[in-house]
């Protein structure tokens, strides 16, 4: 078998991990707006959302070892995919007969279909990546002119997110992409030196640069569930997901491409079939998810005086009962849990 499949078997299995993962953190979410609970990261089923993507990025990091960036990083698709289906049996929310021709059909046929592409014309291979390597890619022109650019665009998006109080879900799928990319750059060092060190053919572990990949690499991570967690706050999973995988995968490749040089000396029609597989699979990604399903809320009646002190948006529609009990006043209204 080649190596490149084990990897791309190890990548399947690790986002479809992550998709569990996402749909229980939400849930959790929900669950709490609901009930007006403690904290979300009190809970244990929050925990176990964690837990399992932390399961799942350990597969993806496993498959970086066996495999290009470019070529692990289009699989998430396999994360959308199963989290279209997990959100409808598990969150109860709702698809129409029309959705279920465009998921499982268009957009289903598409996302397989550039999948395929993608792993047949992306590069199989790439560099050994020692020490060296990875010290001489940081300090190459290209990587410090994108990297460079990475940072004055983080900052712009972190002032429009958090001092102009702007809540777009690009704004927050985009902070994630650009941390994603320095993640792949990291997870593909560390995991491609110890894959050398394993192999026996030099001792990485000496090295302090692999020291400072890992650090950069839990950290980037660390902050990447951060914003993670708060979009599936405010947004659908059914949104995020897609969003995350095409901004995910952009920012992989061209961090493989820029840093480790993965499509060196592949022929034009590669790369051309390859771009046209990334297309196919982001359209069929965003048909995935195009009628964006909302969860079932019941309608509840609650008191002004017993309101949970929790952040929420109250749409009054209507004064139902003026109770002398306790000089207690009702109202009628719907929680709006997504924008």
């Amino acid at each position: 078998m080649e190596v490149y499949i084990v990897g791309i078997c190890i990548a399947v299995c690790g986002n479809f991990l992550i998709s569990i993962s996402l749909n229980i953190q939400k849930y959790t979410h929900v669950r709490q707006s609901q009930r007006g609970t403690k904290p979300y990261y009190t809970s244990r089923l929050w925990w176990c959302g964690i837990l399992l993507m932390g399961l799942g990025e350990l597969g993806n990091f496993a498959a970086y070892g066996f495999a290009p960036a470019s070529l692990i990083a289009p699989l998430g698709c396999v994360s959308v995919i199963a989290s279209a289906v997990i959100s409808v049996v598990f969150l109860k929310e709702t698809l129409r007969a029309s959705d279920i021709l465009g998921v499982l059909l268009a957009g289903g046929a598409l996302a397989l279909t550039g999948t395929y592409f993608l792993v047949t014309f992306a590069p199989h291979s790439s560099p050994h990546v020692t020490a060296n390597m990875v010290e001489r890619s940081l300090v190459s022109w290209t990587f410090l002119i994108y990297f460079m650019f990475e940072m004055i665009l983080f900052a712009i998006l972190m002032y429009l997110y958090k001092c102009r109080n702007i809540k777009h879900i690009v704004i927050i799928m985009i902070l994630v992409a650009l941390l994603a990319s320095v993640t792949v750059i990291s997870v593909k060092a560390v995991s491609g030196m110890i894959t050398e060190t394993i192999r026996g053919s030099h001792l990485q572990l000496t090295y302090p640069i692999f020291y400072i990949m890992f650090i950069i690499m839990v950290t980037s991570c660390a902050f990447q569930i951060k914003f993670l967690n708060q979009a599936m706050k405010m947004f659908d999973a059914t949104e995020i997901v897609p969003i995350n995988y095409v901004f995910f995968t952009a920012s992989a490749i061209v961090a493989g491409i820029l840093f480790y040089e993965e499509f060196y000396g592949l022929s034009l029609i590669y790369i051309i079939m390859f771009v046209i597989g990334c297309l196919l699979a982001f359209t069929g990604v965003f048909l995935i998810a195009r009628a964006r399903p909302r969860i079932k809320m019941d309608r509840v009646f609650i008191s002004m005086g017993q309101i949970p002190g929790i952040p929420i948006t109250p749409d009054i529609n209507q004064a139902v009962k003026h109770s002398g009990y306790n000089g207690t006043v009702f109202v009628y209204f719907r929680q709006k849990l997504y924008r």
